[in-house]
């Protein structure tokens, strides 16, 4: 029951050499999972085009012609930000946004209990006029729009732990009381967002959650953070699905990081949601790779975060 997209095309955005958001990383991950017998025991989803429609969801549609042209053009980088861009992004990002959303319909057409998205570019730092950070479209929160529009969804969580904070993903449900957004981050640490005292505004006030950590914090604190602050905030909005900016950034050894978290630490953080999850939403969660940048540490990682998703 549980769902796995993990497709090669997403091995084909390419941001050049010696980036650290590299194929390799998707190569690593596939591997692994591979060989810990953990894609026998998973259903396929299949990638797709997003449409659009389905990328207006959460971005400017000028954005999102410039994000087109700048990769047509042949630019090494993205115009509005620190995105490394070659000549099949474009549609590879395209098609991160389209498997995602074949996950969240799967999810909730009772197809799968839960779901691991392998895609790759990552999307927490795109905005709605911006790709930054390695991201060209916001591949969980156009998931949470598409749950709320195609599936009822009336309230959605996501969580992210990548070490660096979901600024994209926050800026978009910032005024939105219907998606719970909360995030543990090193700080400081680029994008330099994410303060404690940002909690939303207007009738999305209360429902951001940031919960910003220090340079070699683990789990230690962090599970306390879920224990203490995340999970009676999840009880008290009950939310219809839950979603994970699933970045293992956040593992110790991580180059652009300074987290301690292990391999056994996220499969217990996973679990911890899936009871959530069981309690509020028939089980439905759907995980979204985000960062991760030691390849050995990344694939371990996640072998453990998708085994405690079985």
């Amino acid at each position: 029951m549980t769902a796995l997209l993990l497709d090669p095309i997403y091995q084909q955005h390419d941001p050049g050499p010696g980036h650290p958001e590299s194929v390799q990383r998707h190569v690593a991950i596939t591997k692994a999972l591979t060989e810990a017998g953990i894609v026998a025991k998973t259903q396929s989803i299949a990638p797709r085009v997003a449409t659009l429609d389905e990328i207006a969801l959460c971005h400017d549609r000028g954005y999102i012609a410039t994000a087109k042209a700048d990769v047509e053009s042949g630019l090494e980088d993205l115009s509005t930000g620190d995105t490394s861009i070659c000549p099949r992004s474009y549609d590879v990002a395209n098609q991160a946004v389209g498997g995602v959303l074949n996950a969240v319909d799967a999810v909730f057409a009772g197809k799968a209990r839960n779901a691991f998205c392998a895609v790759r570019p990552p999307g927490h730092h795109a905005r709605p006029a911006q790709g930054m950070g390695f991201c060209l479209f916001n591949n969980i929160a156009i998931a949470a729009r598409h749950a709320q529009k195609q599936h009822a969804a009336q309230k959605i969580v996501i969580v992210d732990w990548d070490v660096h904070h979901g600024n994209g993903t926050q800026d978009i449900f910032y005024e939105d009381g219907s998606v719970f957004f909360a995030s543990t981050h090193q700080s400081p640490l680029y994008p330099f967002t994410g303060h404690a005292e940002e909690t939303g505004s207007g009738k999305g006030k209360g429902s951001t959650l940031n919960l910003p950590f220090p340079a070699r914090t683990g789990m230690s604190d962090i599970g306390a953070a879920f224990t203490d602050r995340l999970l009676p905030a999840i009880d008290k909005f009950k939310p219809d699905l839950i979603l994970i900016s699933a970045g293992f950034d956040s593992r110790i050894d991580d180059p652009l990081g300074q987290f301690r978290l292990t391999d056994d630490d996220f499969a217990a953080l996973t679990k911890l949601l899936l009871e959530s999850a069981a309690a509020h939403c028939q089980n439905r969660l759907i995980s979204v790779l985000e960062g991760g940048y030691n390849l050995k540490g990344l694939a371990s990682a996640v072998t453990s975060h998708v085994g405690a998703l079985l």
